[in-house]
């Protein structure tokens, strides 16, 4: 089989294609035929030495995948050969991810994928999907599980909305009954984040954004999925209602958030951090299966009609993907690791 490797720390130009044999499944384990893997931001800092130490001396990217079960290990149960599933951390605390026609996984990490949905769609869940379901799912005032009405009565507040995790933030707030506001740099931002599903969105360089959002929600916002604390903290504070949830699951714009004391505590607001790896394994099957049924309900897409515009790329031009995404490509990057009929 192919797989995309690499074995030094660097930038995209370490990634190489090479030819191995699939290995098979242990216990409690299962060998998914990877049709579609996605690309994240993790995937390139990973692979440039931003966390740190290399843990394994051959590593194949990837987190994010979608494809068919065609091996099963001894005690597994629930899913099945010919299974079609999504996965997710494929890569955490193993060398082996998704940019490779064949990736073994624990049977917990895989999640099956509704016949409605593509593999694009599934390859596109993983990391920003689950990031998303946390970050709606930690609040004092609301659900620790999202559903349709799981949300409703509740105002979130997405900054970065044409995102991927914005994006999936988005649909998954919309499908649980919130009112959604996205903040935007731009108008095609806007028109993203509109098509994900937000009700409203404001451009936070045009007036006084606070304003904006405050005459949207009177009485503040009760969930704030934040991208960018550094930038957008100060504002967070100005429009969140006593007892909100600001859910940081990103850095952008900077590592070091300044906080004034008087406003944190005036608008009584619980800041939650939101780090995928270490949330814990019931959080990660909660999100699994609430992910798994809006997509069940088609409440879930992808491609620029649902505010995620995909780029494509073949298995061999794994560092051009990895390159995209690093450089801030808007949209899903999806690694073509295997064609089929249905995207």
């Amino acid at each position: 089989m192919r797989a995309v490797i690499y074995t030094r720390p660097g930038d995209s130009s370490v990634l190489r294609l090479v030819e191995r044999e699939a290995a098979g499944p242990g216990a409690g384990e299962v060998r998914v035929r990877i049709v579609r893997a996605g690309v994240n931001p993790t995937d390139w800092k990973s692979r440039s030495g931003g966390f740190g130490k290399q843990a394994f001396p051959e590593v194949v990217p990837g987190q994010d995948g979608s494809g068919v079960v065609d091996a099963v290990g001894f005690g597994v149960t629930g899913v099945a050969v010919g299974d079609r599933v999504w996965t997710m951390l494929a890569q955490h605390t193993r060398p082996g991810g998704t940019a490779q026609e064949s990736v073994v996984l624990p049977a917990e990490n895989v999640t099956a994928l509704p016949d409605t949905a593509s593999f694009d769609v599934g390859a596109a869940l993983g990391v920003p999907a689950v990031t998303a379901h946390r970050a709606l799912t930690t609040s004092e005032d609301g659900p620790d599980r999202l559903a349709p009405d799981a949300l409703a009565g509740l105002t979130v507040l997405v900054p970065g909305g044409a995102g991927a995790v914005g994006n999936a933030a988005i649909q998954l707030a919309r499908w649980a009954g919130a009112f959604v506001i996205s903040t935007v740099s731009t108008d095609w931002k806007a028109a993203l984040a509109t098509a994900a599903g937000a009700h409203h969105t404001v451009n936070y360089r045009e007036g006084d954004p606070a304003t904006a959002i405050r005459d949207l929600a009177p009485d503040g916002v009760d969930i704030v999925v934040e991208v960018a604390p550094a930038q957008n903290l100060r504002l967070d504070l100005q429009v969140v209602k006593p007892r909100a949830t600001i859910a940081i699951y990103a850095s952008e714009g900077g590592g070091e958030v300044a906080l004034g004391v008087g406003q944190a505590l005036s608008a009584n607001a619980r800041l939650q951090w939101v780090l995928l790896y270490t949330v814990g394994r019931s959080a990660l099957r909660a999100a699994a299966d609430d992910i798994t049924a809006a997509l069940a309900d088609g409440a879930f897409g992808v491609g620029e009609e649902h505010g995620l515009p995909v780029h494509h790329y073949p298995l061999e031009r794994t560092s051009e993907a990895h390159t995209a995404v690093e450089q801030g490509v808007v949209g899903k990057v999806l690694i073509d690791v295997r064609e089929t009929a249905r995207s």
